[in-house]
């Protein structure tokens, strides 16, 4: 009978990398987010009659800058590079945006509202994987996640579950997200 081979030991800058992920992961988010609804805006702005939801869509565009301007700092400070996705983000972002304004306001509602259950999710794992040890900004991203789910509450309090197609649009909008996720982390 062999012997089962010993896991490898986090080595000597382990728990700086996951943090650098954690940092990367999250700056990328906060960026995707804000060209959402920059791409939201940029369809429902022009469209008369939708005021109401561009403003909307403006504070929650607010939100998520704020959170990216202090992710930037993190970064800065930390020594950590963004991902290289970036540009990509950036376009994807306001792509999905831009297409589900496209669909209207409901298909708009209903990808913050999957994208914020993803993103809920996300921090949610954070907060507990950091809380011990860098308490501090376990607390910042506590913020941030009560924000975001403020964002999925009103999308569904707006009927983004009356999308049409809301499941599929949804499934979609959310294993994006999930990927993207993963993506930044390590690139």
């Amino acid at each position: 009978m062999s012997a089962k081979p010993i896991p490898p030991r986090p080595g000597a800058g382990a728990m700086s990398a996951r943090l650098a992920e954690i940092l990367r992961v999250d700056h990328a988010g906060e960026l995707g987010a804000v060209h959402i609804y920059r791409g939201q805006r940029a369809v429902l702005s022009q469209a008369p009659g939708h005021e109401r939801i561009a403003g909307q869509l403006e504070e929650m565009e607010g939100h998520e800058a704020v959170h990216l301007a202090r992710f930037d700092k993190l970064l800065t400070e930390r020594g950590v590079r963004p991902t290289i996705m970036t540009p990509l983000w950036r376009v994807a972002g306001f792509a999905l945006g831009a297409g589900t304004a496209l669909l209207g306001d409901k298909a708009a509602h209903a990808c913050t509202e999957a994208v914020e259950t993803v993103i809920e999710e996300h921090y949610a794992g954070q907060i507990a994987e950091l809380e011990s040890r860098e308490p501090e900004l376990a607390a910042e991203l506590s913020k941030f996640r009560d924000e975001e789910l403020a964002h999925r509450d009103q999308a569904l309090e707006e009927g983004a579950r009356e999308a049409p197609g809301y499941p599929v649009l949804a499934a979609v909008i959310r294993a994006g997200c999930r990927a993207a996720i993963k993506i930044s982390e390590k690139l």
